[in-house]
């Protein structure tokens, strides 16, 4: 691979990733500043908290002073918040104030109270810090040092301009006794989520302007100088192994997308446990080359869906980074079919695994609209617990108040299982299972042709089988007709 095409490669996936990154940074908050719509405020749902002691009172709420703000900016302009508090007690009256901090530990000094520290949604729990006094508090409203602050019965409301310093939020009864319990809802009306958002989203902008075609031309300079589309040839009949799953005299039609894994024995019993470690270099390069092939399918589907066509050095591009990762996987724990280190290449070796797709001369305009994600479904689906994660919960009792717990036991798929026992065989009896290979095979060659549907290489629909063994079944086909004539 030539060092510029890689340096340009590497340098245009960080600037990408950076842009989508700071682009959807900005999309959130963005959306964030559009959903301040409750009387301007973005609120939390009302919960209900509550304190053994006579006060309710929040965290320091410390404040940027105006030297810290970029230039332009003052305490001033940051926003407000506002608090709505309803006591448990329709008729009981409530204070709700929000003071300097200092002022507020001198006036609660040696008074019981609760801090919530803490505050989780979904489901909601709060985190309190009980602090214990002895001494009863002077009613609330007597003090002088409030910034805002509302008192009566119903729900009490105060609204207030975010100001330089530090800060308490504090809820008590009228009177001061103890015994607080009240629903609080809060909401932050943030000014300069507007500007922040477009200064993020310029330099999103910026950065994938300087990314996007760094990687394409990174991506195109390195799939240019690959070989021709090769002819996938019949294999040898001295090749063919007859302890291999046999292929029916009627094979379907084959899918223009090619996985070859031929089980390259002997393998060692214990090099698997430290294949993961191993295989770190490749990983790292994968990175990259994956953010990379996510620019370059993305640029192909606008270049389908104006011109028909898959520019082929993306294609070529994109085919062998596919072609790397399976090479890595068939290395270590999608396989385990050798133990020859992959090379780092995205062409085509004489490595026992390899991945090819048949160039298409033209493309639907249609289906690179749905087929990536609506028309795959399907695939998605069965694949998820073929070859993707699925979860299961226990039904035992757990400290929650639903009583189940809510944590997972088990994580993995069909085909990290059956990667596994083939591992515990091999180490102990020195062999790998051939009929586990091919089914494990089998599920690796609908994973990539999946991949390759998706990714927007080919139009035909992929199958719904596992055409299991080291070689496409018209291969073996071929090889068995040629060797019966």
């Amino acid at each position: 691979m030539k060092t510029g095409k890689v340096v340009a490669l590497v340098v245009g996936c960080l600037c990408a990733l950076l842009g989508f990154g700071l682009s959807a940074a900005a999309a959130v908050l963005g959306l964030a500043y559009l959903g301040q719509n409750d009387d301007g405020y973005l609120t939390s749902p009302t919960q209900r908290y509550e304190s053994i002691g006579s006060a309710l009172v929040s965290e320091r709420i410390d404040l940027f002073q105006d030297a810290d703000l970029p230039n332009g900016f003052s305490t001033e302009d940051l926003g407000s918040i506002v608090l709505r508090v309803t006591a448990d007690d329709p008729n009981g009256r409530i204070f709700v104030g929000i003071g300097p901090r200092a002022d507020v530990e001198r006036f609660l000094d040696g008074v019981a109270r609760t801090e919530v520290t803490k505050v989780e949604f979904g489901p909601f729990e709060p985190t309190y810090r009980q602090i214990p006094g002895g001494r009863k508090p002077a009613p609330p409203d007597s003090a002088d040092f409030w910034s805002v602050a509302s008192l009566g019965t119903g729900t009490q409301q105060v609204e207030w301009d975010l100001q330089r310093g530090s800060w308490t939020a504090v809820v008590m009864n009228a009177d001061g006794t103890p015994g607080v319990d009240v629903d609080i809802e809060a909401g932050a009306r943030l000014e300069f989520l507007g500007a922040l958002a477009l200064g993020l989203l310029l330099g999103g902008v910026f950065f994938l302007i300087v990314g996007i075609p760094l990687v394409v031309i990174g991506a195109i300079g390195l799939g240019r100088h690959g070989p021709p589309q090769p002819h996938w040839p019949i294999v040898p009949p001295s090749s063919v192994d007859a302890s291999a799953t046999p292929v029916p005299s009627t094979a379907s039609a084959p899918y223009p997308a090619h996985l070859r894994g031929d089980l390259d024995e002997p393998i060692s019993r214990w090099l698997w446990l430290v294949k993961w470690l191993l295989a770190i270099p490749h990983y790292f390069m994968l990175i990259f080359l994956g953010i990379a092939m996510v620019v370059t399918t993305i640029i192909a589907g606008f270049a389908i869906f104006f011109t028909g066509r898959y520019p082929r050095g993306l294609f070529d591009f994109n085919v062998g980074v596919l072609r790397w990762l399976w090479r890595v996987q068939f290395y270590a724990y999608s396989a385990l079919g050798t133990d020859r280190y992959p090379p780092f290449t995205l062409q085509r070796t004489d490595y026992p695994a390899d991945f090819d797709v048949e160039y298409p001369e033209r493309l639907s305009r249609g289906l690179v609209l749905v087929k990536w994600w609506l028309l795959a479904i399907p695939h998605f689906m069965i694949l998820s617990v073929l070859a993707g994660g699925w979860f299961g919960w226990p039904f035992g009792i757990d400290s929650n108040e639903e009583g189940v717990s809510s944590e997972p036991w088990i994580f993995g798929s069909l085909l990290g299982v059956l990667v596994l026992v083939a591992a515990v065989l091999l180490l102990f009896t020195g062999r790998y299972q051939r009929p586990l290979f091919d089914f494990v095979m089998g599920i690796n060659r609908w994973v990539y042709r999946v991949v390759a549907y998706v990714a927007l290489m080919r139009d035909e629909y992929p199958p719904f089988r596992f055409d299991q063994g080291p070689r496409e079944p018209h291969e073996h086909l071929g090889a068995r007709q040629i060797w019966t004539a």
